[in-house]
């Protein structure tokens, strides 16, 4: 006579006395393993029966009984379909007390299966070039909103004097510029010692010592220090008004003064920007005085010209248009600066990574964006003569 030994799967994975009904018992005879399905295996049923059939690890032929299941839909023939071919790929498998109803279903479902899984659609070139181009004018379309929305209060900042936030300003300007000196300074001496050292070489070969002069200071103030101060302003400021707002945004800070009435624009975007305007042409002053400082220092070593004589003929050939265009490029670095700080600080969205990613963009779009400026600063005051 066998010994009949009746296991609940409810007991081998941990559950205790909380659930009421089980789904699946184990019948253990001498020569197979009987699975009893009762029940209802149903769409809400199936995740406690995947979890009962799923700890049943047989050893010897397993007979399926589902004569004492109450109803059966399509999930809970799916599932048993995926069990039966798990149990079938390593034992003999019976199945018994099934059905005509439950033998049609589970042929139809096994009929329009999927064999195999269908490959996800690989990427090409052209769709991928495809999506970064919508993704760009979408971006172009949003930037052009926010210039728009952004000239307009600017032009309201002024007609009604009473809007100007002279204390935040402040604060942006002692943030932007006199925080940024150090880094200024150490990148404008160096600029100008390798612009001298590199010229003194050639100049030398020809006698033309002294015309180090003229290059330095020409190409330090009307070029190189608005350019090196708008990069490391654009690296320093731009990517911290980025993080700055887009924290904000994260933490709804942003939506709650709007909420209250509060315009983002006026207390947020334009104290930096204003701030940025006024403390990146002073900034372009202290880089051509260092930048020459150092093109001078370079000179007195590598070509022995002396301070006094690198003076006197700086006064010579160095024009004040030179001096002039070089720091009326500053509010327009500026503002291109702080609008795509501030823009893509907006842009960030509810989670952390973004900030990083957004800060990386307004970081790279800052400085391609102030090259290609002067850039069309160069071409067009050239055109003019000037």
């Amino acid at each position: 006579m066998s010994r009949v030994v009746i296991i609940s799967l409810c007991d081998v994975i941990g559950y205790n006395g909380a659930m009421n009904q089980t789904y699946v018992h184990l019948e253990e005879l001498a020569d197979s393993i009987v699975v009893h399905a009762k029940g209802d295996w149903t769409l809400y049923s199936e995740p406690q029966i995947n979890s009962e059939l799923a700890s049943f690890h047989p050893s010897k032929k397993i007979v399926w009984d589902l004569s004492k299941i109450n109803s059966f839909d399509s999930a809970g023939v799916l599932l048993f379909m995926r069990f039966d071919e798990q149990f079938r790929a390593k034992f003999e498998v019976d199945v018994i007390g099934y059905t005509s109803e439950q033998q049609r279903m589970y042929e139809l479902l096994k009929k329009h299966s999927v064999k195999e899984a269908i490959p996800e659609r690989s990427e090409g070139m052209l769709s991928a070039l495809g999506k970064r181009a919508v993704e760009g004018y979408r971006e172009f379309l949003e930037f052009l909103d926010f210039t728009g929305y952004l000239l307009v209060a600017f032009l309201r900042y002024f007609v009604h004097p009473k809007n100007l936030r002279h204390k935040e300003i402040t604060y942006h300007i002692e943030r932007s510029g006199l925080s940024a000196l150090p880094i200024i300074a150490l990148t404008s001496f160096l600029v100008g010692m390798v612009i001298s050292y590199q010229s003194a070489v050639e100049l030398a070969k020809f006698g033309a010592d002294v015309f180090i002069v003229d290059l330095a200071g020409i190409s330090i103030t009307r070029e190189l220090a608005p350019l090196i101060t708008a990069i490391v302003v654009a690296g320093r400021s731009g990517s911290a008004y980025t993080a700055q707002i887009g924290a904000m945004k994260i933490t709804e800070e942003i939506s709650a003064m709007r909420t209250m009435g509060f315009d983002p624009f006026y207390f947020l975007i334009l104290p930096r920007m204003l701030a940025l305007m006024i403390s990146l042409p002073l900034l372009i002053f202290f880089a051509d005085i260092i930048g020459i400082m150092g093109s001078m220092f370079a000179a007195s070593l590598e070509l022995n010209i002396s301070y006094s004589q690198f003076i006197d003929r700086l006064q010579e050939v160095l024009a004040a248009k030179h001096f002039w265009i070089g720091i009326i490029k500053g509010p327009f670095f500026a503002v291109l600066i702080a609008m795509i700080g501030c823009f893509r600080g907006l842009q960030v969205t509810d989670d952390t990574e973004s900030i990083g990613a957004q800060t990386t963009a307004s970081v790279v779009n800052a400085i391609f964006f102030v090259i290609a400026c002067d850039a069309l600063f160069s071409v067009i005051l050239t055109e003019w003569g000037i």
